[in-house]
């Protein structure tokens, strides 16, 4: 298997199309659920891509896309931060973080690497200092949690982005790392 990883600056219409097909295969399962729909996914990545900084890099094996990752900056009084459950470290917003909004691997390529390469390629060249990233501690059973850690990643707060979505796991860690 030959994976090629290939970085957009902005979402033109094949790329999104390509982002909804390849989420709503990895997200099947969920599909019934208000937050998981693909309509509700599409609206969020419209939105994301609109935000500074926005990246998106997508995973191809012989020209089939198999995962993607996207992220933007935040800003200090992005909503991102807002809607922590916890209060922050101070001056933790000051510092120069990337979000990673998404990042999704179809069946028969998990387990193969291919998320580390895309989420790795996502971060290389950004010039923020951390990276932060929202995890379901329901899904997979505790494993995307433990994937994530074993990437660096710590768990600092948590949240829940809309009424619809379950509480998440919010990690971080340095870009760097």
């Amino acid at each position: 298997m030959t994976t090629e990883l290939l970085r957009h600056r902005d979402l033109p219409p094949n790329v999104r199309q390509v982002l909804l097909d390849v989420y709503a295969d990895v997200r099947a399962p969920l599909l019934h659920l208000p937050n998981y729909r693909v309509a509700a996914f599409a609206e969020r990545l419209d939105r994301h891509a609109a935000e500074p900084g926005f990246e998106v890099v997508i995973a191809y094996d012989d020209h089939v896309p198999v995962g993607y990752a996207y992220a933007n900056t935040l800003a200090p009084d992005d909503r991102w931060w807002k809607r922590m459950t916890e209060p922050l470290p101070d001056g933790l917003t000051e510092v120069p973080t990337v979000a990673l909004k998404e990042i999704g691997v179809r069946t028969p390529w998990r387990g193969t690497g291919v998320a580390r390469r895309i989420h790795d390629e996502l971060l290389s060249g950004r010039t923020e200092n951390h990276v932060t990233l929202l995890a379901n501690p329901l899904a997979g059973d505790g494993k995307v949690e433990a994937l994530y850690e074993s990437w660096g990643y710590e768990t600092f707060n948590s949240q829940q982005p809309s009424p619809e979505s379950p509480r998440l796991i919010a990690m971080i860690r340095s870009v760097a790392a």
